[in-house]
């Protein structure tokens, strides 16, 4: 198991929980500016999710780790993520499966499912590791409020 200290993010939440999960997965680049990633090729991506809160849900978790693992490591594993067409493009940069992408989709689908949940918690960062001296974080602008 890995153990890595990420970058932390500030946010006026009580709680904060991080899952960490790996993926193998192939992608390619289709532009002309992305070089030998214009070529299919995989990695194992290094997947750091913060997800805060104040309120924790009736069984005591802000999340259980095991739903993160199922939105995203149930999806992306071992898939070419080129082929989800409903999440990546070829026709537009913002929606090419680059890893700045990748962590920007993550957190889309996060949140999206953590807006269904009574407590509302909040995803405040994605951290994608790409190789091992390469990583994206994303964090979005505004982390919603549910006041």
């Amino acid at each position: 198991m890995i153990h890595q200290i990420y970058p932390q993010v500030n946010h006026p939440f009580s709680y904060e929980l991080n899952k960490d999960m790996h993926l193998s997965a192939a992608h390619f680049i289709p532009h002309h500016d992305a070089g030998k990633c214009q070529d299919m090729h995989g990695h194992t991506y290094f997947v750091n999710v913060t997800i805060a809160g104040d309120e924790l849900d009736e069984s005591g978790f802000l999340v259980n780790f095991k739903r993160i693992k199922n939105l995203i490591h149930g999806r992306f594993d071992h898939s070419v993520l080129n082929d989800a067409t409903d999440i990546f493009s070829g026709e537009n940069g913002n929606h090419f499966p680059t890893t700045e992408v990748v962590a920007r989709k993550i957190y889309e689908i996060i949140q999206e499912d953590l807006d269904t949940l009574s407590h509302k918690p909040v995803c405040v960062q994605v951290f994608v590791r790409e190789t091992p001296t390469s990583y994206v974080v994303y964090r979005p602008k505004q982390v919603k409020s549910h006041d």
